[in-house]
């Protein structure tokens, strides 16, 4: 499978650091992994951040992690998916973003978006019902220092200067609109794991993310290179059981993702019929294949990145996940190979 632009796919692991455990725990297993994905050839990894909430996320600072993460790798590209702009200083992220791009030779992937749970706004000092405005007026901040612009009166600017950064912005969306202003900005789209909908029986999460594409590569200046990361959940494991007990866990985890949208299921509806909708990929290697196989949007990806969640399983198996991604799924359904450059 090649991607629209005709490139080489690249390969990554996405995590929201929800593994069992003390925050410690999380973040030194997100390291390992992160390590473990460098040896397995690795493209990238990208970290989502979150407040408050430790279900939904462990990781409120990623800069901090991911200058840990570069000290401990070398090669492989490190992103953040996403700074929740809206909730952050704006001159903070440029500046965080310059230095990490600097210990890390380079490799900073800088994913941000509008997205976050609404009750973590009001300790911020906004109101959710504003993120859009106020992510449009951050995002025009970040981008004046990152470019260099003059933020003070006496002709001070970012230091250190940044302005490699700007051609590795990401933007997520939901929306076709969102995607074709992420178009227009020439910046990298970002698309979720899954969709919002509200019905079952309704078009799938590859089939409404398609129209976000098509806006996205419509909207992009000449000889502007596309980027587009597809996030999908993936657990691989070894044997058809170990896979059922990790296939209940995901469903189990995801009944308040469904009672949250208002969904009503079907009374007759199979476990596979609820992983596909739910959009989460868990078996061998083989069971995986044919389930991703069914996803339009992978070969429209630049960029494709595994979360093992909602699952979130422990470290071992996430591990092991990662192994078999590497080894056997991504080389056979997206013919990648590790980057020998």
């Amino acid at each position: 499978m090649t991607n629209e632009t005709a490139g080489r796919t690249r390969l990554g692991f996405f995590t929201r650091l929800l593994d069992d455990g003390t925050p410690l725990q999380r973040y030194r297993n997100a390291l390992d992994q992160f390590v473990r994905a460098e040896e397995l050839g690795l493209d990238g990894v990208w970290v989502a951040q979150h407040h408050f909430h430790q279900d939904e996320g462990g990781l409120p600072s990623p800069f901090v992690l991911l200058a840990q993460a570069a000290a401990r790798t070398s090669r492989i590209h490190l992103g953040t998916g996403i700074v929740t702009l809206p909730l952050e200083a704006s001159l903070r992220v440029a500046e965080d973003a310059a230095v990490l791009q600097l210990l890390s030779d380079g490799r900073l992937e800088l994913g941000i978006g509008s997205g976050g749970t609404p009750s973590s706004f009001p300790p911020f000092g906004h109101d959710s019902a504003d993120r859009a405005a106020v992510y449009d007026r951050h995002r025009e901040t970040l981008v004046r220092a990152l470019r260099g612009d003059e933020l003070t009166t006496d002709g001070g600017a970012l230091y250190p200067s940044a302005p490699d950064v700007l051609d590795a912005i990401w933007e997520a969306t939901f929306s076709v609109a969102g995607a074709e202003r992420i178009g227009r900005r020439g910046n990298g789209l970002m698309l979720s794991r899954t969709q919002p909908r509200q019905v079952w029986a309704g078009p799938t999460s590859p089939e409404l993310q398609g129209p976000i594409v098509d806006a996205y590569l419509a909207a992009l200046p000449a000889g502007v290179r596309p980027r587009i990361l597809a996030s999908r959940s993936a657990l691989v494991v070894d044997t058809e059981a170990e896979a059922q007990e990790w296939i209940r866990r995901g469903i189990d985890r995801s009944r308040a993702l469904l009672a949250s949208q208002g969904v009503k299921l079907p009374s007759d509806v199979s476990d596979a019929e609820l992983l596909a909708w739910l959009d989460i990929h868990v078996g061998t290697p083989e069971q995986v294949l044919v389930t991703l196989r069914t996803d339009a949007i992978l070969a429209r990806a630049t960029d494709v990145a595994f979360q093992p969640h909602p699952i979130d399983p422990p470290h071992e198996a996430v591990l092991r996940s990662l192994e078999l991604i590497a080894t056997r799924v991504a080389p056979e359904l997206l013919g990648w190979s590790p980057d020998q450059a």
